[in-house]
C-alpha cells in the first residue's frame, strides 16, 4: 500500500496531463456529439475515462498499464452496445472461436473510434511532456478550433476557451515539475505551504475568466471566411448550426451556439437557439398559412431517424397542371387555395413548400413544367429531385387544398368509426421497444375524461399548451432520461415546438391514434401598409407574407380516417391552419409568436439566452470574483504598514522616517488612550500622562513604558532609529489595546 501511495504521489504530473488531455478530449467530443451517433460518442467518452483512470489509480508497468486498458475499451464498447439496445450476438463457451468474428463485426465501426480516441490520448500524455511541445499541442488545437469555427457553420468558441484553460493548466503544472527537478530543497519548502501555490494558482485563473468576461465586444470587421466563401459560391448566407446537425424547425442542439432555421436531419432534438430573423421567403396568400415542408414517422427517443432521402419508395414525377393524387385525402369538404411563392436566399432545400396538401403545381419559375419534381402521395411532399443539377426555384405557384373540419361531427367518432377497414401504416403508430411506460401513462390519465380520438388529442393539445412555457433556451441540466419526450414532460418542463409537437405525436401513437411530426415555417409575417391603401373596393390588397428563418417550426399532423390528416398545434401562442364548418370567416387564424402580443419573440429570446447564460456561467464568474476579491484583501493586510502612513506620505510629498513613524504611531496609541477616558491635560507632558494612566491602570503601565520610552527615543535622541524599531512600537500599541479591554 505503501509502494502504491508513493507511485501516486511521484506520478503527480503525469496525472494532471492527462485530465488537461481530458478536458481537450471533451472539446472535440462536443464538436462531433452532433454527427456522430450516441453509442459512437458514449464508447469514446468511457473509454477515454476508463483510461484515464488506469493510468492515474495503477502506475505500474506501462505494458501491463496497455494490456489492462485495451480489455477495458473492448469491453466498454461491448457494454455500450449491449446498453444502446444494438444487436450483439449470443455465443455458447463450446463455440467462442467461432462466434468471436461475429461479435466483433458486431462492435464496428464503434470500436475503432474508441481504439483511436485511446491511442491519440495515451500518445499524447508520453510526447507531449515539455513546454515547446505543449504551446505546439495547445496551438494546433486552437488552431483547428478556429479553421472549424470559421469555415463551417460551427460556433466553437466555448471549445476554444477550455482549451485555453487547459492549456494553461498544462503549463502551470509542467513548470512546477520542472521546478521540483531543478530545485528538490525549494519545492520540499513549498509542499510545505501547498495553499500559497493553491491560492496563486487560482489568482491566475481568475483574473484570465474575469478579463474573458468584462473584454468589450467588437463586431467584425472583415467578412467570416466560411461565410465568404458561400457568398462566393452562390450558396447564400449559410444556414445555422441547427440545419447542417439535424434539429428541427427552430430547434437546435448546442445550447446558445445555434440559431433558428430550417434542418436537414432531426436525429437529435433539444437544445437552445437563437432567432435568427434573416429572410427565406414571401408568400402571396389571401390566407395567413403554415407552410409545410416534410413528414417524419419512426421516433428514435432522441429525434426523429428518417428523412425524406430515406424513402426513396412511393416517387412519381411530378407534372405541373396535373391534380397530385394523395393517399390520404379526406372525403369531407375542403377548400381551394392558390399562393405564390419567392424564396429570399440562396439555400437549397429538399422539398418546396406548400400549404397543408398541395394538389396542384401552377408554375415552376414561371415555366409551367416541373422537371426537377418527384411527388410522395404518401407524405403529399413535392421532393427535389436529388440527382438534379438544376437549381433550386426562386419563384412558384401552388396550388392546395384545406381541410374544413365537421367538429362537432368528427367529435363524436369512436375508433371503429374513424379507423375500422383502414389500411393505416405500423410507421403511423410506431413507438420504439423502450419508450418510457410513465409517458404512455400520463397520457392515459390526461385523457381519461374523453371517449373519442378527436376528444383525447384535443385533451393531449390543451395539457400541452397550458402546462409547459415556451422558451428558446430550456434548463438542460435537469435533464436526466434518455428519451426526448420523457425528459420534456417530466424533468425540463418547458421548450419549444419539437418539444411540444414530438410529445403531442408519441403521447398520441401510445393511445393508438394515427400520428405523424412535421416541419415546415409558421406564416410569418404582413408588411405594414398605411391605412388609406390597406383596403380596395372591400377586398384586403396586403396579402404579402414575410417568412424568415425565426418562423421555422414543427408541428403535428393526426390521422382521422375519411376525415383525413388534420393538423394539431401543441405549442404556446400558435394556432393550426384548419377551417371548421362552424367557422363563419373561412380565413384561418393568425399565429402569434410565441409569448403573445406583449413581448418581441426576440426580446424574449434574449431574456431566455441571459438567464440560461447566467446559469451556466454565473457560479464561475461569482468564484473568481471571490478569489480576487480575497486575494486583493490579502495584499492590502499584507502591505498594511505601508499602507498605515500612506496619507502622511502623501501629505509630506516623501516617504517617512523610521522615527517620524514612530511619532505618528505614537499620536494613534494616545487617541486610543483618550477614547477610551483616558484624556491628556493641556498643561501635562506625554511622561506624565503616562505616569498618571499607569497609576490608574497599573496592569497597562508596562506596554505604556515601553511606549514613552520608544517616543522619547525618537523624538529626542540622537540613536538611528530602524524599520524594526516603529514595528516594535506597532506591536506594543496592540498589546496595550488588548490590555485596555481585560482590564475592567
Amino acid at each position: 500500500m505503501k509502494n502504491w501511495l508513493s507511485l501516486l504521489k511521484s506520478s503527480w504530473h503525469h496525472t494532471l496531463s492527462l485530465l488537461w488531455i481530458l478536458i481537450i478530449a471533451l472539446q472535440w467530443l462536443s464538436f462531433t456529439d452532433p454527427i456522430w451517433l450516441q453509442q459512437t460518442s458514449a464508447a469514446v467518452l468511457i473509454s477515454l475515462a476508463v483510461t484515464a483512470a488506469i493510468e492515474i489509480l495503477l502506475p505500474f508497468r506501462f505494458l501491463y498499464r496497455i494490456l489492462l486498458e485495451a480489455a477495458a475499451v473492448l469491453y466498454t464498447v461491448y457494454r455500450t452496445i449491449q446498453y444502446y439496445g444494438l444487436y450483439i450476438p449470443a455465443f455458447p463457451s463450446e463455440r467462442l472461436g467461432e462466434r468471436l468474428p461475429e461479435v466483433f463485426s458486431q462492435l464496428t465501426p464503434y470500436l475503432w473510434f474508441a481504439l483511436v480516441s485511446w491511442a491519440l490520448m495515451l500518445s499524447a500524455s508520453l510526447l507531449v511532456t515539455t513546454k515547446r511541445r505543449i504551446l505546439l499541442f495547445i496551438g494546433m488545437n486552437i488552431a483547428a478550433f478556429a479553421a472549424l469555427d470559421s469555415f463551417t457553420p460551427s460556433v466553437l468558441w466555448q471549445e476554444v476557451a477550455w482549451t485555453v484553460f487547459a492549456g494553461l493548466g498544462w503549463l502551470v503544472s509542467n513548470h512546477l515539475k520542472t521546478f521540483q527537478l531543478r530545485y528538490p530543497r525549494s519545492w520540499k519548502y513549498l509542499l510545505d505551504y501547498p495553499l500559497k501555490i493553491a491560492v496563486n494558482i487560482a489568482v491566475i485563473f481568475a483574473l484570465v475568466i474575469l478579463t474573458g468576461v468584462n473584454a468589450p465586444t467588437v463586431k467584425p470587421t472583415l467578412t467570416d471566411p466560411y461565410t465568404a466563401w458561400r457568398e462566393w459560391n452562390g450558396d447564400g448566407a449559410p444556414q445555422s448550426r441547427s440545419a447542417a446537425q439535424g434539429t428541427a424547425g427552430t430547434s437546435g442542439t448546442g445550447s446558445t451556439r445555434t440559431a433558428s432555421g430550417y434542418s436537414l436531419n432531426d436525429n437529435n432534438l433539444g437544445g437552445g437557439f437563437a432567432f435568427d430573423y434573416s429572410p427565406v421567403m414571401s408568400v402571396t396568400s389571401d390566407s395567413r398559412i403554415y407552410m409545410r415542408g416534410e413528414t417524419r414517422t419512426v421516433y428514435s427517443g432522441r429525434g426523429w431517424s428518417d428523412n425524406i432521402r430515406s424513402r426513396q419508395t412511393g416517387l412519381e414525377p411530378a407534372e405541373a397542371g396535373k391534380t397530385l393524387e394523395n393517399d390520404y385525402a379526406p372525403a369531407t369538404e375542403t377548400q381551394e387555395i392558390k399562393y405564390t411563392v419567392r424564396m429570399l436566399s440562396n439555400n437549397r432545400y429538399p422539398v418546396l413548400f406548400g400549404a397543408y396538401s398541395i394538389s396542384r403545381i401552377d408554375s415552376i419559375d414561371g415555366q409551367e413544367e416541373a422537371q426537377s419534381l418527384s411527388w410522395r402521395s404518401q407524405d403529399g411532399a413535392l421532393v427535389i429531385n436529388e440527382t438534379s443539377s438544376a437549381a433550386y426555384p426562386k419563384t412558384y405557384v401552388l396550388t392546395s387544398e384545406l381541410p374544413v373540419v365537421p367538429v362537432e361531427e368528427l367529435s363524436s367518432k369512436s375508433y371503429s368509426d374513424l379507423y375500422n377497414g383502414k389500411d393505416i401504416p405500423g410507421q403511423f403508430l410506431q413507438l420504439p421497444d423502450n419508450f418510457p411506460e410513465r409517458v404512455r401513462s400520463l397520457a392515459q390519465e390526461v385523457t381519461s375524461a374523453a371517449q373519442t380520438p378527436y376528444e383525447k388529442t384535443l385533451l393531449l393539445q390543451q395539457y400541452l399548451q397550458q402546462t409547459f412555457p415556451y422558451t428558446n433556451e430550456p434548463d438542460l441540466s435537469r435533464k436526466k432520461s434518455r428519451d426526448f419526450v420523457e425528459s420534456f414532460l417530466f424533468e425540463i418542463r418547458e421548450g419549444y415546438c419539437d418539444y411540444y409537437s414530438t410529445a403531442l405525436v408519441t403521447m398520441a401513437r401510445s393511445l393508438d391514434i394515427p400520428a405523424r411530426w412535421v416541419k415546415g415555417y409558421a406564416p410569418g409575417e404582413q408588411a405594414q401598409l398605411p391605412d388609406s391603401l390597406a383596403l380596395r373596393q372591400g377586398q384586403v390588397v396586403n396579402n404579402n407574407y414575410t417568412i424568415t428563418n425565426a418562423d421555422a417550426h414543427s408541428w403535428a399532423e393526426v390521422y382521422f380516417g375519411d376525415y383525413g390528416w388534420i393538423p394539431v398545434e401543441a405549442t404556446p401562442g400558435f394556432n393550426a391552419p384548419m377551417l371548421t364548418q362552424s367557422e363563419s370567416d373561412p380565413e384561418p387564424a393568425a399565429s402569434e409568436p410565441p409569448g403573445g402580443s406583449e413581448q418581441d419573440p426576440q426580446q424574449a429570446a434574449g431574456q431566455n439566452a441571459e438567464a440560461s447564460s447566467l446559469s451556466v456561467g454565473v457560479w464561475t464568474v461569482a468564484a473568481a470574483v471571490v478569489i480576487i476579491a480575497g486575494w486583493a484583501a490579502y495584499l492590502l493586510w499584507h502591505r498594511r504598514f505601508d499602507l498605515r502612513f500612506l496619507l502622511q506620505r502623501m501629505r509630506s510629498g516623501r516617504p517617512l522616517t523610521p522615527a517620524e513613524k514612530i511619532v505618528a504611531e505614537t499620536e494613534r496609541w494616545t487617541a486610543y488612550m483618550r477614547r477610551k477616558g483616558f484624556a491628556r491635560e493641556k498643561h501635562e507632558t506625554l511622561r506624565e500622562s503616562v505616569l498618571r494612566w499607569s497609576g490608574e491602570r497599573p496592569g497597562a503601565s508596562s506596554a505604556l513604558a515601553s511606549l514613552l520610552g520608544w517616543f522619547e527615543k525618537a523624538k529626542y535622541s540622537p540613536e538611528v532609529i530602524e524599520d524594526k524599531d516603529w514595528q516594535s512600537v506597532y506591536t506594543e500599541a496592540l498589546r496595550l489595546r488588548k490590555n485596555l479591554l481585560r482590564v475592567k
